[in-house]
């Protein structure tokens, strides 16, 4: 049998309907092998058609931190880090990495340095956000 490409939700949904089908008489017969070949083929294709459909629906995009107090926060989540962890892995105070992540205490060269280093903060990002 031949299909055409899915270019709606609805279309999506009644091929799913119709693997989901197949499948359970996969199911029901012990196996995809105890398949018929017909059934095979077209559950193959129906499989192939929905894959495709899925891949063709764009991802939600991700937000990137756009400053340096949510680049800090992403950094420590990746690495679930808390404030006191990062403060001791930088070698820097709690006040002092409290107050760059509220905005109230500017990033240092050196500062800047070691997120560079031990985070992995891009340097042009540490430029143009602090």
């Amino acid at each position: 049998m031949k299909y055409e490409q899915l270019k709606s939700h609805a279309a999506y949904a009644l091929t799913m309907e119709k693997v989901e089908s197949f499948l359970q008489k996969a199911t029901e017969l012990g196996g995809f092998d105890k398949l018929s070949e017909e059934d095979a083929a077209n559950l193959a294709a129906l499989s192939q058609l929905a894959e495709q459909y899925e891949d063709s629906i764009p991802l939600m995009p991700i937000k990137q931190p756009a400053s340096l107090a949510e680049m800090i926060r992403f950094k420590m989540f990746e690495r679930n880090l808390k404030q006191k962890q990062l403060a001791s892995m930088l070698e820097i105070s709690e006040a002092n990495i409290s107050g760059v992540l509220t905005g109230k205490r500017k990033l240092t060269f050196d500062l800047a340095r070691k997120l560079h280093t031990q985070l992995g903060i891009d340097a042009h990002f540490l430029l143009t956000t602090a």
